[in-house]
């Protein structure tokens, strides 16, 4: 015990008043280890059930993640305290640098406070299908100050959070898990309309992933300058790959127009030569 005391109070640093133990080191080790437990039960505890519905598993992140980020920060300003730093006095004295900092800094700390509300708010959760700039994304993790996506070509993206709150974003899997889609196509002035319309619904329900139970429409929505403009509904629970669906449905459009001698033409002008 007398040896093991003695290494304990070895001094590693010695300045002035001020003089760092291998105690003070073992103390700081054990408050992260113990930090780090803290948090490995506690995301156990939460994520204990593993068939976990998509939605609760969004909140539960979220608030797994803020009570992470409070526990990591009240574990610094022990680390902080052990090390015979006060953290109120740090803090007073660099209020100036600080305001400094804050300013060098502004989009960061931007980004970090729409973390905050991202968590908090938990308007986006974990596996949303977000559109961001026209880009579909689903969300794989959000941070405190990015956010990682993976868009339709498998490439993860990180998105910084500021993004995300501060412009308009359509969240596809919010509400429902059924979404309402449309294709918009032009036909020659010569076809039948209703039966395109006729044509335009069949096409669409032909598809396997769209819903055949809610209602498949097709408009005719303008009188275009070379062409007629459907636009055909439906609705379907596939979001992430919505534009390959879209391209099915396209396909088989156009070989129905084929088919019956339907025409989708190409914008031409007449230009008539006057002569003196």
């Amino acid at each position: 015990m007398e040896l093991v005391k003695k290494i304990l109070d070895f001094e590693l640093l010695s300045l002035e008043e001020y003089s760092l133990k291998v105690s003070t080191l073992c103390m700081v080790l054990l408050i992260i280890l113990f930090t780090k437990m803290v948090l490995w039960l506690l995301k156990k505890s939460m994520f204990r059930h593993k068939n976990v519905e998509e939605f609760n598993e969004g909140n539960t992140y979220s608030l797994f993640q803020i009570i992470k980020y409070v526990i990591w920060v009240i574990a610094f300003g022990l680390v902080l305290e052990t090390l015979g730093i006060k953290v109120t006095i740090l803090i007073a004295g660099s209020a100036a640098l600080l305001v400094g900092v804050g300013l060098g800094l502004q989009q960061t700390f931007n980004d970090i406070i729409s973390g905050i509300i991202l968590l908090s708010e938990r308007s986006i959760r974990i596996s949303d299908v977000l559109e961001i700039d026209g880009d579909i994304v689903k969300i794989q993790e959000i941070g405190l100050r990015t956010s990682k996506g993976l868009n339709t070509d498998d490439i993860s993206i990180i998105i910084p959070n500021s993004l995300i709150t501060t412009n308009k974003v359509i969240n596809w899997s919010h509400q429902t898990h059924l979404n309402r889609f449309r294709i918009d196509i032009g036909v020659s002035y010569e076809s039948d309309v209703e039966f395109v319309i006729k044509i335009l619904e069949e096409s669409a329900r032909e598809h396997l992933e769209v819903d055949a139970k809610k209602t498949i429409e097709a408009r005719l929505v303008s009188f275009g300058d070379s062409s007629l403009n459907f636009q055909v509904l439906f609705y379907s629970s596939t979001i992430f790959g919505s534009d390959r669906m879209k391209s099915d449905i396209r396909r088989v459009m156009r070989r129905k127009f084929i088919e019956h001698n339907i025409n989708i033409p190409f914008p031409q002008m007449d230009v008539h030569m006057k002569s003196n």
